[in-house]
Parts: C-alpha cells; structure tokens; sequence
C-alpha cells in the first residue's frame, strides 16, 4: 500500500516542520533524510514555491519524491530578477534575456516542454519572453527563435 503527500515547499529550504513534518511523521520515515533529499532535487528553484510529490511504500518504507517545475514565465522572471515583465511599453526595450538564461530555463522545464532536442525546448522559452515583452540578446524573441533555427547559436546550445 503506498501513500501520496503533495506539498508546496519553498525551493531548497524545505523544512521538517508543516506542512512536511507533519504528513511525513505517522508513515516512519526519516523525515531529516526526505527533508534533505527534496531540499537537494529543488535548490534550482531557490526563492520560488515549488510542488513536490512524495510517495510512500508504507511496508518497505521506501519513497519517490517528484518535483514539480513552476510555469516558465516564473522562471524567466527568476532569471531575470524582475517580479513581472514590462508590458507592451518602453521599458521592455530594457529588459533582455541572455540565450545562455534561456537555455537554463529549458533545462530546468525539459521534462515539462514538448521540444525533444534543446534547440527546440529553447525555442519555446523563447516564445514566453515573446509574451512577456521580454527581449533576446537585446532582440525581437521570434528573431532569436530563427536564428536559432539557423544554427547561429549552437555554441550556447551545446550542439
């Protein structure tokens, strides 16, 4: 039989108190290791609310903790340590992603993105920062998109 506990923790700072503590405590596990091994899966995330599954072989004891990503356009803001994007104004202009910081983001959302190379998950980063009104490179995000397409940046893809 095994249980289910869905929780949302700060990134890297889970603690064994609420609402871990509590959920963990009547299922015997060692709740500083749990503790300890969601803190080590969502440090990526550190200053953001992050979901986590954790399921529980209640005989064995055993556990699977699944990670949960917050939405990319969380994560581009993260990246860019800005609370919101710009909007459709001028300010937009001033604001721009790196492709290196793009590339970040699909790494951290893979799991999560429909591209199956990284160019192609990039490219969908990109296409939020075209919502956001957030620049590439200091450029138009679709422009970066097909330069990417191009193979222009494929040193910062890795390829």
């Amino acid at each position: 039989m095994s249980e289910k506990i869905e929780v949302l923790v700060d990134g890297g700072k889970a603690s064994a108190g609420p609402p871990l503590g509590p959920a963990l405590g009547p299922l015997g596990l060692n709740i500083g290791k749990v503790v300890s091994d969601i803190n080590q899966k969502t440090k990526d995330f550190a200053g953001m609310k992050v979901p986590v599954k954790i399921e529980v072989d209640t005989k064995s004891k055993e556990y699977t903790i699944t990670i949960g990503t917050p939405p990319t356009s969380s994560l581009l803001l993260q990246e860019l340590k800005i609370e919101k994007g710009p909007g459709d104004n001028e300010a937009g202009d001033l604001i721009s992603l790196t492709v290196e910081q793009a590339v970040k983001v699909a790494r951290m959302k893979r799991d999560s993105l429909s591209g199956k190379e990284l160019a192609d998950a990039v490219k969908e980063v990109i296409g939020v920062a075209v919502s956001l009104h957030i620049k590439v490179d200091g450029k138009d995000p679709r422009e970066v998109q097909k330069l990417i397409s191009e193979g222009q940046y494929s040193e910062a893809l890795g390829s």
